[in-house]
């Protein structure tokens, strides 16, 4: 029973210094927190201070009624800076949706088109690619063969996905060349800037 519990403490300790050392890695240090004895201190302008002990840029803080805040603490002598906490929490939030908001993802559309496709099924594919090309994304043709097709010279079935490329009325430039795919030949394309 007593080296059960032992067992059940040393556990829970375990896991309460993993779950530290995870919020560690996400927190910052402010004021009192900061172990450094040398940071090197901005002030609330903007201005470098230099390279003071933590004591005096402590003093510095309490006299302009802010907060030390440590914001690399990676570098050598940490980089501390003195400004509202508050203020500095909302430029981080602000910073990370900005980000956020800035990555754009692009998708890979696929058109496939046969050896047989008539004409008017290859101008709505055209159509449909340009829209795609239009929206930013990148579009993957394929010419898709199958029985003897296969067997088809290399430039003939080239010339039938050149054809279709041919029909695409937005202006595009080549990501992936033309190349032998499991079903015929692949190409990537995607709009010019």
């Amino acid at each position: 029973m007593i080296i059960t519990q032992i067992k059940q403490n040393q556990l829970n300790t375990n896991l309460n210094i993993n779950n530290l050392a995870q919020n560690n890695s996400n927190r910052i240090n402010i004021n009192y927190y900061i172990k450094a004895p040398q940071l090197r201190v901005i002030d609330q302008d903007g201005n470098n201070i230099g390279v003071i002990s933590n004591e005096e840029a402590q003093k510095m803080a309490r006299a302009a009624e802010l907060d030390l805040i440590e914001i690399s603490a990676s570098a050598v002598p940490p980089i501390a800076k003195i400004m509202d906490y508050g203020k500095f929490q909302y430029d981080e939030n602000k910073k990370q949706k900005a980000s956020k908001a800035t990555v754009k993802t692009v998708e890979i559309k696929s058109i496939q088109v046969k050896i047989g496709t008539g004409e008017n099924d290859l101008n709505m594919k055209a159509r449909r690619a340009s829209e795609w090309l239009d929206e930013g994304h990148q579009v993957k043709a394929e010419l898709f063969v199958s029985g003897r097709s296969k067997f088809l010279p290399e430039e003939f079935l080239n010339a039938r996905l050149q054809k279709f490329l041919n029909l695409i009325s937005v202006d595009y430039k080549v990501s992936v060349p033309i190349k032998r795919g499991p079903k015929g030949p692949v190409i990537v394309i995607e709009k010019k800037k």
